[in-house]
C-alpha cells in the first residue's frame, strides 16, 4: 500500500491513535477512515484541515515529503538528530527521550564529582 492511504495511516500511527479516533478528529466515520487508509477513498480538504490542527503533517499525507521545520540556530549534528527522531513512531520518540534523559543525568552527576571541591574558611 503506498500512496496518500499509507502516509495518512502512518500519520496516525505516529500519533498512536486507533482509526476510530482519527476519524473522530477528522470528521468521518470509522469506516470512512479505514476506506482512506485503504485508498479506497481520498480525504477532503476540511478532514486534512482537522487532522493538521492535531499534528498530522499534511504536507506528508500528500506528497510524502515532510514539511520543513525551522531549525535555527541548531548544528548540522542537531539537526540531523531532530530529523531522525521526528521520523519516529511515538512509543520510539518516547524511548529516546528517556534514553536522551538517562545519558544527560549521566553527564550532570559525572560532571558534579568531577568538578574540584573548593573549602572556604
Amino acid at each position: 500500500m503506498n500512496g496518500i492511504g499509507s502516509r495518512i495511516r502512518e500519520e496516525r500511527e505516529r500519533l498512536g491513535l486507533t482509526q476510530r479516533l482519527f476519524g473522530d478528529i477528522g470528521g468521518v466515520e470509522p469506516n470512512a477512515q479505514g476506506k482512506y487508509e485503504s485508498g479506497e477513498r481520498t480525504p477532503k480538504a476540511d478532514y486534512l484541515a482537522a487532522v493538521a490542527a492535531r499534528g498530522v503533517d499534511v504536507l506528508y499525507v500528500l506528497t510524502g515529503s515532510r514539511t520543513p521545520q525551522p531549525l535555527e540556530h541548531l548544528s548540522g549534528a542537531e539537526e540531523k538528530i531532530l530529523h531522525g527522531y521526528r521520523t519516529l513512531r511515538g512509543h520510539d520518540q518516547e524511548a529516546l527521550s528517556r534514553l536522551v534523559s538517562s545519558l544527560a543525568d549521566a553527564t550532570l552527576h559525572a560532571n558534579v564529582r568531577a568538578r574540584p571541591m573548593v573549602v572556604r574558611p
